[in-house]
């Protein structure tokens, strides 16, 4: 398989265009409500364009699906370099309550227009689970977090936070959820956890 050939610049320019009014129209609610050859003139380009870039509404979906999972792993990865691991694991986590706070209307749309297309929110999803993985491990190595939790649970959380986003109090529960997640991360270097437990077990039991 040989890679992709390059965009010309004028090329580039259209495509990420296309992308950016898509997800400012997606978020606000307001795709569905469009012909699909509309959306041309909203980006500013010809009919001609938007098809040759994207010949239907889910593969512009994709484009800006990858586009969000690339921007939140690129977020993970500046705090890891730049800020303690500890705090980097809790603003990513608190950050990501924000963005789906910000973004239901975009949230809402792709998982609509995305739902026949399992494969490509499964490796964004495998790409959002590695750089939450990378800021556990290195929360870890510091001692500030427990070394027994994976993020899978992790992500189990974010996308419970996620499904629930219809509840009228969802953003103190989903930030309470965050809270208690990060402290229950926390909890096994309190005394509280479950190799302190067994060795307390073990104490009792001589």
């Amino acid at each position: 398989m040989t890679a992709d050939k390059p965009l010309r610049a004028d090329a580039r320019r259209n495509r990420e265009a296309l992308i950016a009014k898509a997800r400012e129209v997606f978020d606000a609610g307001d795709f569905f409500d469009l012909r699909f050859d509309d959306f041309a003139q909203l980006a500013g380009v010809g009919t001609g364009t938007l098809y040759r870039h994207f010949p239907t509404r889910e593969a512009l979906a994709e484009a800006v699906y990858h586009g969000e999972v690339a921007a939140l792993c690129d977020r993970a990865r500046r705090l890891q370099a730049t800020l303690p691991a500890a705090e980097a694991l809790t603003t990513f986590l608190r950050g990501m309550v924000d963005y789906l706070d910000t973004h239901q209307g975009l949230a809402r749309t792709l998982a609509t227009l995305m739902a026949t297309r399992s494969g490509v929110l499964a490796e964004g999803s495998k790409a959002l689970e590695q750089a939450v993985t990378d800021l556990v491990a290195a929360a870890a190595r510091d001692g500030a977090v427990r070394d027994d939790v994976n993020a899978g649970a992790v992500m189990m959380a974010l996308h419970g936070i996620g499904a629930a986003h219809d509840r009228p109090d969802w953003r103190a529960e989903a930030d309470g959820v965050i809270t208690l997640l990060l402290d229950g991360l926390r909890r096994s270097y309190s005394g509280d956890g479950p190799r302190e437990r067994e060795q307390e077990s073990a104490d009792e039991l001589k």
